[in-house]
């Protein structure tokens, strides 16, 4: 038997947790689900009804996208994502991806949800989170990815986000002042291992056969 993903296609914490399997190398069976209509399957092994959740061989539950991907990298990491040899290194990735998953998606929701956050217009929510923008742009300028000269755990953990951002008025974003950033961010969308975690999954039913990813 493989590990199950539970998995939602635009979901960008499933999609990160896609990429560092699809990247690992790793077999799970992949189960896409659709939101409104969550199978009892994986209420039953995580009550909180969120994607993604990993199901592994021994029936313990991983239910935190970033768990995933470490579980994945810890397998088997060829381009040394994780970055263990530099203490300092992942101090930054950890703290750079807790930036993003507290603060910034916050800011992301309001800006995408903007009429369910009626105190402020959406362009007060856009400049919130472009205060993140201005940062990674920054980071950017002075090497490709954004903690070094390489791909680590921060730029796969963050990119679906930015990406999600980007698509809440992509007019606006592709007249932003971020070359930087739009440019890694397009080297990400257009990766094939992107353009494999991103083709249409079939929704999971109980009895159907098993859906192999990668």
């Amino acid at each position: 038997m493989l590990p199950i993903l539970y998995s939602f296609r635009r979901c960008p914490y499933a999609m990160r947790a896609r990429m560092a399997i699809q990247y690992s190398g790793i077999q799970v069976e992949l189960r896409e689900i659709v939101l409104r209509d969550k199978p009892a399957e994986l209420l039953l092994a995580s009550p909180k009804g969120t994607v993604p959740v990993l199901i592994l061989n021994n029936e313990n539950v991983i239910e935190q996208s970033l768990d995933i991907m470490q579980w994945a990298l810890f397998q088997n990491d060829p381009q040394q994502w994780l970055c263990q040899q530099s203490t300092a290194l992942s101090t930054q990735i950890a703290q750079l991806i807790d930036h993003n998953d507290r603060v910034f998606k916050t800011h992301l929701d309001q800006y995408k949800y903007a009429d369910r956050y009626p105190d402020q217009p959406k362009e007060y929510y856009c400049h919130q989170g472009e205060l993140f923008l201005r940062d990674l742009e920054t980071r950017l300028a002075q090497t490709p990815f954004l903690l070094s000269n390489k791909i680590s755990l921060a730029d796969v953990a963050i990119f679906p986000f930015i990406r999600q951002f980007a698509g809440v008025d992509p007019k606006w974003f592709d007249s932003a002042p971020y070359p930087k950033l739009k440019l890694w961010l397009n080297f990400f969308c257009n990766s094939r291992d992107y353009q494999n975690i991103m083709q249409k999954f079939a929704v999971w039913q109980a009895g159907a056969r098993p859906f192999i990813f990668p």
